[in-house]
């Protein structure tokens, strides 16, 4: 599935929001039952493939959702330094008041772009896209050399990226 923030504002070009993003991660893998099983985040968006042991997976995503918005707001808010706040927090608010659900801003897109893994040869595949976006984006040359995905992972067929990653 593919999280993405409204309008496609690059909010994570920012390590300390995409911080917020790894933490909620590991928070969910180690109290929610969640499995990652490839993951990468770029200046706008989240790519997962993820799955729950004990719990409803839908639940798990949307407490993250939830949580990780208001958090990244926040931290956009009480940022400083942040030369863009003014801009992205008009964004988000805009987006939320189009939104009946939401009080105050909308960070996230409704649509997940959730699909469903039928087979070994598709699950090869949205990996590989997965793992390629920071290639074909031109931040990286090889996959496995960008820091925010499980790509190192899977290169070196051992854990050792920010995220424990459960195999395919």
């Amino acid at each position: 599935m593919t999280f993405s923030v409204v309008e496609w504002v690059d909010v994570f070009t920012r390590k300390e929001y995409r911080d917020i993003i790894i933490e909620s991660l590991k928070f969910c893998q180690k109290e929610k039952s969640l499995l990652l099983h490839s993951w990468c985040i770029m200046s706008n968006h989240v790519h997962l493939i993820a799955s729950a042991r004990n719990e409803d997976l839908s639940d798990i995503l949307r407490d993250f959702k939830k949580f990780t918005s208001k958090q990244i707001i926040s931290a956009i808010e009480n940022n400083e330094h942040e030369s863009r706040k003014d801009w992205m927090l008009k964004i988000f608010s805009e987006q939320g008041q189009n939104n009946s659900r939401n009080k105050n801003y909308q960070f996230w897109r409704q649509d997940n772009q959730p699909q469903e893994l039928y087979s070994p040869k598709f699950v090869f595949q949205k990996i590989n896209y997965i793992h390629n976006n920071p290639v074909v984006a031109g931040i990286v040359e090889k996959p496995e050399h960008y820091l925010y995905s499980s790509a190192k992972d899977y290169f070196e067929t051992k854990k050792c990226g920010l995220l424990d990653v459960s195999f395919l």
